[in-house]
C-alpha cells in the first residue's frame, strides 16, 4: 500500500472518531443558552418529572390573565428608570442555584415547568410583573404581618400573585372573588361576611386572615405545603383523589399527573412567582407605581356612612377610597351601634377625618343614606275610623265617579281632600265622610 493511501485512511478514521465523540456529547445537551457560558446540562429536579415545558393550555390561560392585567394597569409610570429592557436570561444552573438559596421552609425545586412560568414573568409579560412588584409594597406588609401572627411560612405571601395578580376586585369564571379568590361557600365557612352591602372577600385584611386559617387547616390535613396549596387551588377532595390514584403517594410531584389540569401548574407558578419577586433586580424588572397609598390606618365606624360624605368633606379622592376599601359593594359603610365596620384611610387623612367626623355624618345624609330607622304603620282602625272612610284612587277613576260611588257631592269630596282642580292622581288616598 502506498503512503498517500495510508495517510487517507488514517485521516478518515480520525474524522469518524471525532464525529462519534461530538454526537455522544450532543445526546447529553438539553438546552443551549445565548450567554457566554458553555452549554449547560439541565438536571431536572425532582427526577421523576420530565423536562417538558408546562402544558400549553395551562400556560395560555396563565398568560391571558397576565396580559389582561397589563392592559388594565399599563397606564402607570415606572418609579425608576429602566437600566435595560433586557430580561437577562441566565443558564438553568443559575435558576436552580438561586431557588436553592432561598431561606424558605417550603421546597422550591427547579424544572422545565417552573422555567416556563419564570419566562412568562420575566420575559413575555414584564409590564404586568412590574405593576405587581409595585403593588406588593402595599399588600406584602399586610399579608406578612398576618402570616407571622398565624405562624405560617412567609413565602405564602406570593399566593395572591398567582391567584389575583394583586387585584382585590378580581372575579374568576368560577365566581371566586378577591385577592385570595374565595368562593362564597368557603368564605362563609371562615366567617367572611357576604351580603348586599359588604363582601369581605374583597377586604385585604379580613380575607388574608381567612386564607391563613384555611391554609393552616389544609396543611394539618396533608402535612405537606405543596399539597396544601394544591388543595387551596382545586379543593382537598381532588388532592385526595390524586393521592389515591397514584397509589397512596403524598408528594406533589408524584401525584402531579393525577391532579386537575389547572392545578398541575399551580405549584410551578407559585415557585416561579417566588423566584421572580426575590430576583427581580437580576432580571432588570422595575417596580411600577400603583394607585395605592404607602401608609394607611384603620378606623372603626359605628354609623352608616357613604363614601361621598367622606370624600366631599375631607377632600380625599373618591377612587382612592374605593381602592383601599373594596369590600363595600355600594360605597356604604353599614356601621351601627351593634356592629362596627373598618374604614381604611391614608395616614395623612386620619386626623382630618376624626376632627370633622360630625360634619361627615351630617353631609347630605338624607340624600346619600336614605334609610329610615322607624316608620308609622297604618292600621285597619286608622283606615276606617267611625264616619271617615278612605278610598285609594285607581286607574280610570275620576272625582265625579268616586263621589257617585260613595253618594257624596263632588264639592264636599274636593273640600275634604283639599283638591282645587278636577283631576286626581292614581294611588292617592281620599278621605270620605259619611
Amino acid at each position: 500500500m502506498n503512503i498517500p493511501k495510508i495517510i487517507f485512511y488514517i485521516l478518515f478514521i480520525f474524522k469518524i472518531i471525532i464525529i462519534n465523540d461530538l454526537s455522544a456529547q450532543n445526546k447529553n445537551i438539553f438546552r443551549k443558552t445565548n450567554t457566554t457560558d458553555t452549554t449547560v446540562q439541565i438536571k431536572v429536579s425532582p427526577p421523576d418529572i420530565t423536562d417538558q415545558p408546562a402544558d400549553a393550555s395551562e400556560l395560555k390561560s396563565f398568560e391571558e390573565k397576565m396580559q389582561k392585567w397589563a392592559r388594565l394597569r399599563g397606564k402607570y409610570d415606572a418609579e425608576c428608570k429602566r437600566k435595560s429592557t433586557d430580561p437577562n436570561v441566565v443558564p438553568d444552573s443559575i435558576y436552580k442555584q438561586r431557588l436553592a438559596s432561598l431561606p424558605y421552609i417550603m421546597e422550591t425545586p427547579y424544572n422545565e415547568i417552573v422555567r416556563s412560568y419564570i419566562d412568562s414573568y420575566t420575559i413575555r409579560h414584564r409590564q404586568s410583573t412590574e405593576y405587581m412588584l409595585g403593588s406588593s409594597k402595599y399588600y406584602f406588609p399586610i399579608i406578612e404581618e398576618i402570616l407571622e401572627r398565624k405562624g405560617l411560612p412567609l413565602e405564602l405571601k406570593y399566593l395572591p400573585v398567582i391567584e389575583s395578580a394583586f387585584n382585590p376586585t378580581a372575579v374568576s369564571s368560577a365566581k371566586a372573588v378577591g385577592l385570595w379568590q374565595f368562593i362564597a361557600q368557603t368564605a362563609q365557612s371562615y366567617n367572611l361576611e357576604i351580603n348586599s352591602l359588604v363582601d369581605e372577600r374583597l377586604d385585604p385584611i379580613k380575607s388574608t386572615y381567612a386564607a391563613a386559617d384555611y391554609l393552616s387547616d389544609l396543611y394539618e390535613m396533608f402535612g405537606d405545603w405543596h399539597l396544601a396549596i394544591a388543595a387551596y387551588n382545586c379543593g382537598p377532595a381532588n388532592v385526595r383523589k390524586a393521592i389515591s390514584r397514584s397509589g397512596g403517594k403524598t408528594d406533589y410531584w408524584a401525584i402531579y399527573p393525577y391532579l386537575p389540569r389547572e392545578t398541575r401548574g399551580y405549584v410551578p407558578i407559585f415557585i416561579a412567582a417566588n423566584y421572580t419577586f426575590e430576583f427581580a433586580a437580576e432580571h432588570n424588572l422595575c417596580a411600577m407605581v400603583p394607585e395605592l397609598p404607602a401608609l394607611t390606618d384603620t378606623i372603626l365606624i359605628y354609623e352608616r356612612i357613604h363614601f361621598q360624605q367622606i370624600s366631599s368633606v375631607i377632600n380625599i379622592p373618591y377612587d382612592e377610597l374605593k381602592n383601599i376599601n373594596p369590600q363595600y359593594r355600594q360605597d356604604i359603610i353599614p356601621g351601627s351601634q351593634l356592629k362596627a365596620y373598618p374604614l381604611r384611610l391614608p395616614i395623612n387623612y386620619i386626623d382630618m377625618f376624626l376632627t370633622r367626623y360630625d360634619s361627615i355624618v351630617a353631609y347630605k345624609a338624607d340624600e346619600l343614606i336614605n334609610r329610615r330607622d322607624e316608620v308609622e304603620a297604618q292600621t285597619a282602625a286608622e283606615y276606617y275610623k267611625g264616619t271617615i272612610r278612605y278610598h285609594t284612587v285607581r286607574k280610570g277613576q275620576t272625582i265625579s265617579s268616586i263621589a257617585a260611588r260613595y253618594g257624596v257631592s263632588v264639592n264636599n269630596l274636593k273640600k275634604w281632600n283639599n283638591i282645587s282642580g278636577s283631576k286626581v292622581s292614581v294611588g292617592k288616598k281620599l278621605k270620605i265622610k259619611k
